[in-house]
């Protein structure tokens, strides 16, 4: 029987689950019809892999392809903390079709990786999938960087990036900040592929699709609030869940909150 805690999630995205586990358990050899990828969050294992055997630690990104033996058990009496994402392989060879053009690349090439780049991917990519907030524009963003880094090798040749579907991208977010949008319905407006947007748009403007959709929304609720809406109905207007989400955001940005910039008005 399994000792600790296992909690199953599900995601914005269908055919994607996310398990959070902090627990002794040492797993028999096992596979799964998934890929998976995650982060420990504390203590660490040991666990054979199709790749030989190999051992993770705290803020180590973990990863196993589909039908891959393995197994996982703590090193030490502790237990181990850690959270997954699994994903149908079908959500990654879409992606991966996009992410390299064509020439797809379906496989995680390796089961630990020690880099905090990539382990913060992963943190932000679960935080995003789980959080009901997050529109599909920010879930499809955090996926698709974090496919990007764990399916490349090496990284990838610099290319041109591509400005006049950029300029139409921004014109687009810009005239209808509080407007939903997705991923795949900005990069068909654009003629790119969704990966290749997302690349370039952040290329060109420092933000991705999502951040600078944010922005927008951000000063839109400014306005809003500075002309009187009541923070709530400001909140809707400019496009965000609720108005603890636009709170979140607005004190990022500005670092007061919006309840503080209504008060100086007045």
């Amino acid at each position: 029987m399994a000792s600790g805690r296992f909690r199953i999630c599900r995601t914005g995205i269908d055919g994607i689950e996310a398990v959070f586990a902090d627990s002794r358990h040492a797993f028999a050899r096992h596979t799964h019809e998934t890929y998976g990828i995650g982060v420990v969050e504390r203590g660490a294992q040991r666990s054979a892999s199709g790749r030989g055997q190999v051992e993770a630690a705290a803020g180590d990104t973990i990863t196993v392809n589909p039908g891959e033996v393995h197994d996982g058990a703590p090193i030490g009496d502790a237990p181990r903390a850690w959270r997954m994402l699994y994903l149908q392989p079908t959500v990654v060879a879409a992606a991966a079709e996009d992410i390299f053009e064509g020439r797809p690349r379906e496989e995680f090439h390796a089961p630990v990786l020690a880099d905090g780049r990539i382990a913060g991917l992963v943190a932000a990519t679960l935080d995003a999938l789980t959080d009901e907030r997050t529109g599909p524009l920010g879930r499809d963003e955090r996926l698709f960087l974090l496919l990007a880094a764990v399916l490349r090798e090496q990284k990838p040749r610099r290319e041109g990036v591509a400005a006049s579907a950029v300029a139409r991208a921004r014109e687009r977010l810009d005239s209808s900040p509080a407007s939903a949008v997705t991923l795949e319905s900005l990069a068909a407006d654009c003629g790119l592929g969704r990966f290749r947007l997302l690349r370039d748009f952040a290329r060109a403007t420092g933000l991705t699709p999502h951040a600078y959709l944010l922005q927008r929304r951000t000063e839109l609720a400014r306005r809003l609030i500075g002309g009187g809406t009541p923070l709530a109905d400001a909140a809707i207007t400019a496009g965000f869940a609720d108005q603890s989400h636009m709170t979140r955001n607005f004190t990022r940005r500005y670092g007061y909150t919006p309840g503080a910039y209504l008060a100086a008005l007045v």
